[in-house]
């Protein structure tokens, strides 16, 4: 680190003149020596860079000693050259704070009753627009609701609901390019609903029957589209946050129109990836969303136990990545932020962090018993108050755009289309055991083969142990 004391052209004037004359100091040491009793003590500079030397060489205008040195002085201290910028220097101790006393406002459009708020800026959306983002968080809600009651039924072996975060879900999708990839991460199959995922494929999915694109390999819920550019979910917290960024910096070096976007709860700040991740993106200046579902619960951890910041807007700026806080149960906000954060981040290719604050109404997944960390009446006031659907609801309908016979239809038809694919997946076959095994190397190892003989030679012997449904 080099400290640099710039010379100033105001002092090429005769500070001895001063010094002798209206001072009174009758020789160069006595000028030395008060200098010295005024200036700080720093490490010795050498030469020119010296301020005793300097000062003792030059010429002022009349001032007093005092004034003229402290002028100086703070002249050539008041900034450092630093990597990232000039930093200026204090002489107060001066902490940082913990926290800001107010905290990051909460950008939205619509109010809990639907309504636009005055003066409220955001991107307009079509009729079509408006109308299919409503539909898709319908048709979640009621996939959410078929699902987690075949689980309740022993129909399926796990579940986990988008319930409350449906607006996060669809908003976000509808702002997105289909070019642009996707790093979900369990909560987030709202947006494949919107690029196109059937029902039927939902179902497949979470029977793992051979129609399912991960052949039974992975646990329900954990989807994944290479045609869609939606990666595969991982049920550990955080690792697609990395993965996301590695693969934005690859739509920049590729010179793509596109962005990667990453989804993530509040508990997933609390993991080393997500740090990693942030600086990784701030630093190769990579085009990545990093959208974060604060919903309040990590499973039965709240965000009171979760960090001291006030929240997880503010992480953003300590990495030095643009960040904004939004209402995520405001559909209408959601779209807007997102289409905006994702301009922004392929025109100025930079990251962008999103935090929106919603609720998780439903149970963590049905492994979890949420009235057991949280009352049931704190549950019901979020799914009345805050509903992000009722919300956007009584928007478009203040458009013209929507009616109670539409909302009918709509709720019978989905209904009808969710319950049939579930049969349908129910029956279909399970995939061919050996699928175990393969797609991972070329040639098995012998290890693999070992391993693929005795659970052959198991089910033989114990046939009634394992699912009759299963090819050998």
């Amino acid at each position: 680190m080099a400290l640099h004391l710039r010379s100033s052209s105001s002092s090429k004037s005769t500070l001895l003149n001063i010094l002798r004359h209206n001072l009174g100091f009758g020789s160069r040491s006595h000028v030395t020596r008060h200098i010295r009793q005024i200036l700080p003590h720093d490490p010795p500079l050498r030469g020119s860079q010296n301020p005793i030397s300097r000062l003792c060489n030059t010429m002022a205008e009349p001032e007093t000693l005092s004034s003229f040195v402290q002028h100086e002085y703070a002249n050539n201290h008041q900034v450092m050259d630093f990597p990232g910028g000039k930093v200026a220097f204090t002489p107060e101790i001066q902490f940082i704070s913990e926290s800001d006393k107010e905290r990051v406002p909460c950008y939205r459009v619509l109010d809990d009753n639907g309504q636009l708020i005055t003066n409220s800026q955001f991107v307009q959306v079509s009729e079509e627009v408006a109308v299919k983002i409503y539909s898709d968080m319908v048709t979640l809600q009621i996939m959410d609701n078929i699902f987690y009651e075949a689980q309740r039924q022993g129909r399926l072996s796990f579940y986990a609901t988008a319930i409350g975060e449906e607006a996060i879900n669809i908003a976000s999708a509808a702002a997105l390019t289909p070019q642009d990839v996707i790093f979900p991460q369990y909560r987030e199959p709202g947006v494949l609903l919107w690029r196109g995922f059937t029902l039927q494929e939902f179902a497949n999915q979470c029977f793992g029957n051979k129609s399912d694109y991960g052949k039974g390999r992975q646990m329900p819920v954990h989807y994944g589209s290479n045609k869609l550019n939606y990666f595969t979910v991982s049920a550990t917290i955080a690792t697609q946050l990395p993965n996301a960024v590695g693969a934005a910096y690859s739509l920049k070096m590729d010179k793509k129109d596109a962005c990667a976007v990453t989804y993530f709860g509040d508990g997933g700040t609390s993991e080393g990836d997500f740090h990693a991740a942030l600086n990784f993106a701030a630093v190769m200046e990579a085009p990545v969303l990093f959208i974060c579902r604060n919903n309040g619960w990590a499973i039965s951890t709240p965000t009171s136990d979760q960090f001291r910041s006030d929240g997880v807007v503010v992480k953003g700026r300590a990495y030095g990545i643009r960040s904004i806080r939004v209402d995520g149960n405001d559909a209408l906000a959601m779209y807007s932020a997102v289409h905006t954060a994702r301009e922004m981040a392929i025109r100025e290719q930079r990251p962008i962090l999103i935090e929106a604050l919603t609720y998780r109404v439903g149970h963590h997944s049905t492994s979890d018993d949420s009235t057991r960390y949280r009352s049931a009446g704190e549950i019901e006031w979020w799914n009345k108050a805050r509903n992000p659907l009722s919300r956007f609801r009584t928007w478009i309908e203040s458009n013209g755009w929507w009616s109670d016979k539409t909302e009918s239809d709509l709720r019978s038809r989905i209904k009808k289309e969710m319950l049939e694919a579930l049969r349908v997946a129910e029956k279909t076959e399970k995939p061919n055991l050996q699928n175990m095994f393969s797609d991972v190397y070329d040639v098995p190892p012998s290890n693999l083969r070992e391993q693929e003989l005795l659970v052959r030679q198991t089910i033989n012997s114990h046939p009634q142990d394992y699912p009759s449904d299963v090819p050998l």
